[in-house]
């Protein structure tokens, strides 16, 4: 039988809640303006935060494409874009997958927003919403039209983020 240090113990079980700890403190809080970036989306074209200003945007991490919930997520915002699109929300999903895996998982899903390709992490980073092995924690973050970020949502239900969009910027959502 192997033996176990107590610091290893210890570390296994403290690193993780120190990670976190410390990733909140670097993310961004509600009523700062929101980091600006450049990303490709899912065709290649680049994606400037900061070029959005004068419209609302739903900047969602989830942490990779296929996967069962983050496919239900992505469907609950296709579901419910055209009541986004409405509200003149813009919705941006990002995680490190690459151009052509983001236009692979669009395609099959009929995903009528952009996915935005953070392949280094660094902007997951710059939002306190990277998690371990390089994979984005699930949290969104709700941008007005002067670039401030409004809400910040960490608990995300992946049935219903468009109504929790909606919501989240203060507006009437149908129920599903």
């Amino acid at each position: 039988m192997k033996k176990v240090s107590l610091f290893s113990l210890v570390a296994a079980v403290a690193l993780p809640l120190l990670s976190s700890v410390v990733l909140q403190a670097r993310q961004p809080k509600v009523g700062q303006q929101a980091p600006s970036f450049i990303l490709k989306d899912d065709t290649g074209t680049k994606r400037i935060l900061s070029e959005m200003r004068g419209q609302k945007v739903a900047l969602y991490f989830y942490p990779m494409d296929s996967s069962p919930n983050c496919t239900k997520q992505a469907c609950s915002i296709r579901n419910g874009f055209a009541e986004l699109e409405e509200a003149g929300v813009t919705v941006f999903g990002i995680n490190s997958s690459s151009v052509k895996e983001h236009k692979k998982f669009k395609d099959k899903h009929n995903l009528p927003f952009a996915l935005l390709s953070d392949a280094k992490n660094k902007i997951a980073k710059l939002y306190g919403a990277n998690g371990w092995f390089g994979f984005p924690l699930r949290i969104t973050f709700l941008i007005d039209e002067t670039g401030k970020i409004v809400k910040i949502n960490k608990d995300i239900n992946v049935a219903s983020h468009d109504i929790q969009i909606l919501k989240g910027f203060g507006l009437d959502a149908k129920t599903k």
